[in-house]
């Protein structure tokens, strides 16, 4: 085969992958084919090596797209989250249920209670993290804005459409649900955003008041109570209860290395002495 024929083969193979919307193996057979001719490859093994290339270049793009919409704040992975600060939870638990394949598939929930700067929110955030490495669509909201953006929506006439797009996500993170304020219209588009999830897609909440105090939430006690059953019937639930994080921090930068001591003592005499 003459060199100007393998040219005009190879145009038409880079115009084809481009109609076929095939970048992945756009970027890599001039390589692979290299390789392939140089080695003596079977066309099975060829094209096997192709077909993997595009499913692994498809796969980061799909992750990276999904972390981008996912809205999570950046450096929150259970990397560089603290568990020996947070005793009562178990690393392991939280591990497993990063992997998402149990309950997101059900459709269950995950509460995370504790007092602020406990560490709710990292975890959270960290989770979501690892679930879209995992394959899972994830969305990050401060409870404040999404219920704003939904009240938006009803006023448009738009609600159920816009909770519907919401189901695009495997998991919907509130963080901070204690913050929306006791008005009806805030709290009865929250209530139907649950209502409408209940055991079809799941919902990561954080929260600093336990279930007793809910009714600061929510304008009055049904609704308190018919939110709290839905969100609980199938839950993990998290307390972390633990010293605020940022306190013990900013104490902690206070408080500074200490003065040294203004004499020697007699047992450093003896140290030295030694």
């Amino acid at each position: 085969m003459s060199a100007a024929t393998i040219a005009i083969d190879a145009a038409r193979v880079e115009l084809l992958l481009n109609e076929l919307r095939l970048p992945g193996v756009k970027a890599i057979w001039p390589k692979i084919a290299a390789q392939s001719d140089k080695e003596g490859w079977p066309a099975v093994r060829f094209l096997a090596a192709l077909a993997e290339h595009e499913a692994a270049d498809r796969t980061r793009r799909r992750i990276e797209r999904h972390m981008a919409e996912a809205r999570l704040p950046a450096g929150k992975t259970l990397a560089c989250f603290d568990f020996e600060n947070v005793p009562m939870v178990s690393k392991a638990q939280v591990m497993a249920l990063a992997a998402g394949d149990v309950w997101l598939k059900a459709g269950a929930n995950l509460l995370l209670f504790g007092p602020p700067g406990g560490g709710k929110s990292h975890l959270g955030a960290a989770i979501g993290l690892a679930l879209v490495e995992n394959g899972w669509r994830v969305l990050f909201q401060r409870t404040t804005d999404l219920v704003q953006r939904l009240q938006t929506a009803r006023r448009e006439l738009a609600l159920e459409a816009y909770i519907t797009k919401l189901d695009r996500y495997d998991l919907l993170i509130l963080d901070d649900i204690a913050y929306v304020s006791k008005d009806r219209d805030e709290t009865s588009v929250l209530f139907e955003l649950i209502a409408a999830r209940y055991e079809r897609r799941s919902m990561l909440i954080t929260a600093n008041q336990p279930f007793g105090e809910w009714g600061r939430i929510f304008p009055d006690q049904a609704m308190t109570l018919a939110a709290i059953d839905r969100l609980v019937h199938h839950a993990t639930i998290l307390e972390m209860n633990v010293e605020s994080y940022r306190r013990k921090a900013a104490l902690e930068r206070k408080r500074g290395p200490g003065r040294k001591p203004l004499h020697v003592t007699a047992k450093e005499l003896q140290n030295t002495a030694d």
